[in-house]
């Protein structure tokens, strides 16, 4: 962001779209789906895409566009709705009904051709806009060991 400009006027624009996997969103059991992201192809060459081969997962950063603003969530709230899980705040989970509506995924990268990646895990569905896409480097894992309560562990078991 320049000094001129103001938080509003920063515009985060897709490089791509998701193509194909889940038409629905559903919570779990994302681990076998394949999708591909596509390029904007208005903006990017396959070149864009040189040595993205050498890497076996990917960060997806992608927008939760079809969560109605109406539906945002600044507060706490029982993750998915389960009031068997503690309230907690909208930033101590990974909701998709996020003030910025923004998401971030790992998922294993497969292949690529032209300006399509294949991936699987995603957990994103078809339609779905791509901010961004990076290789998963472990030197961006945590360093040392985490740490995270029970209840997010429970969330997770079907996830992937």
């Amino acid at each position: 962001m320049s000094e001129n400009s103001s938080p509003a006027e920063v515009v985060s624009v897709r490089v791509g779209t998701v193509v194909g996997g889940r038409a629905e969103v559903v919570d779990d059991d994302w681990g076998k789906e394949t999708a591909v992201i596509r390029l904007d192809a208005d903006r990017f060459g396959p070149e864009a895409l040189a040595g993205l081969d050498g890497f076996s997962h990917l960060e997806i950063v992608y927008h939760f566009d079809r969560v109605p603003v109406d539906r945002i969530e600044t507060g706490a709230r029982h993750p998915r709705g389960n009031t068997d899980w503690p309230l907690v705040g909208i930033f101590a989970q990974r909701g998709k009904n996020r003030p910025n509506r923004i998401g971030v995924s790992r998922c294993r990268l497969l292949r690529t051709d032209g300006l399509d990646i294949h991936v699987q895990g995603l957990d994103a569905v078809d339609g779905t806009p791509v901010l961004d896409i990076k290789p998963y480097m472990a030197e961006f894992g945590p360093q040392g060991p985490t740490e995270q309560p029970a209840w997010a562990s429970e969330i997770m078991r079907d996830y992937y």
